[in-house]
């Protein structure tokens, strides 16, 4: 088997963030379930867009934040994923290539603008999403460069683009490109109600060996397993995965592989701004410590520093300096 050229290469949505402050009571007449993340069609996201406040825009999608943090910590990536030939599109792929992360999923020529979730962020930085996937849901599998797959040491993948038909094949088929290559393929649930969705097929790839790292949060532990209790999702779960990592927001994380098992606290942060992107770039960390051969211990604590500065500020992308932040794990 050869030796990889990449770290990391992922697989998700190509969304741009637009973020603006809101109360808890805009959120609620809104008919939003504060703190959830709701997919809307195109009338619902130019309403909710005229009902924010001033706001910016910042490019997202989970897998690309992860990627965005891993290039900031010195790994070689790239990313696969839908954007259309407009604004929005253009804003993307500059700012991720700019981040240093190879991107050429040719742009989609057509009726569907790029991807947008609208966020509400309430005062103690809860954030409340609203997401029009737009062409982003229209990956095919005919974009894949499935040499540049087999060239990357870990496939990376969004369970939100688990939903729509187009792009789950094209996971299917990059799953096995990098399976054949000898790869590891790492893959985040998302979100719960991704869960109640795709439940069954997760669980199907897990049972067929498809998932070396699984990334999950309590929630979504609970959701897959069926398991309220955290030390019994855990147990259900862990043997069924090389690397578990379970993400608890203030209460830290624990990762589980081989039957070891390590847990780290939160890193403290003075003020909490803006939860968006905590998950991706604590994935971020970790999968910067695992590529590079850190112990489990070390992975979640490189996780949680990564989640500590994405939110001390707006935003989903690193606005430190990284290598410098986590230099002291490293050492």
């Amino acid at each position: 088997m050869s030796q990889p050229t990449h770290d990391v290469i992922a697989i998700g949505n190509a969304i741009v963030d637009v973020m603006a402050p809101s109360s808890d009571e805009q959120i609620e007449a809104l008919g939003m379930t504060r703190g959830g993340m709701m997919l809307i069609d195109a009338d619902q996201a130019r309403d909710l867009y005229a009902a924010m406040g001033p706001g910016r825009e910042v490019s997202g999608g989970s897998a690309a934040n992860t990627l965005a943090g891993l290039a900031a910590l010195g790994a070689k990536c790239s990313f696969i994923g839908q954007v259309a030939n407009d604004q929005l599109g253009e804003v993307f792929a500059h700012d991720i290539r700019a981040g240093g992360i190879a991107f050429t999923t040719p742009a989609l020529a057509g009726t569907e603008p790029t991807a947008r979730c609208l966020i509400f962020v309430s005062p103690d930085g809860q954030r409340t999403m609203n997401t029009f996937l737009g062409a982003s849901q229209f990956l095919p599998a005919s974009a894949l460069d499935e040499t540049a797959i087999a060239d990357a040491a870990i496939l990376y993948l969004e369970g939100y683009l688990w939903d729509p038909e187009e792009p789950r094949a094209a996971m299917r088929k990059a799953i096995a490109a990098s399976r054949n290559a000898g790869r590891k393929v790492a893959f985040t649930l998302s979100d719960a109600f991704v869960i109640d969705r795709h439940g069954d097929d997760f669980r199907k790839l897990i049972d067929a060996g498809d998932i070396d790292i699984l990334f999950a949060n309590e929630n979504e532990l609970a959701a897959l397993t069926g398991e309220n209790d955290f030390e019994a999702g855990l147990t259900a779960l862990a043997p069924k995965v090389p690397v578990l990592v379970v993400t608890r927001s203030e209460k830290g994380a624990v990762a589980m592989a081989g039957g070891e098992r390590a847990a780290v606290p939160a890193e403290p942060v003075e003020q909490v701004i803006d939860t968006t992107g905590a998950g991706d770039l604590f994935a971020a960390g970790f999968l910067f410590g695992h590529v590079r051969g850190k112990s489990l211990e070390a992975s979640l604590k490189l996780g949680a520093v990564c989640a500590a500065e994405i939110i001390s500020h707006y935003g989903a992308r690193p606005e430190a300096d990284l290598k410098e932040l986590v230099a002291g794990v490293l050492a």
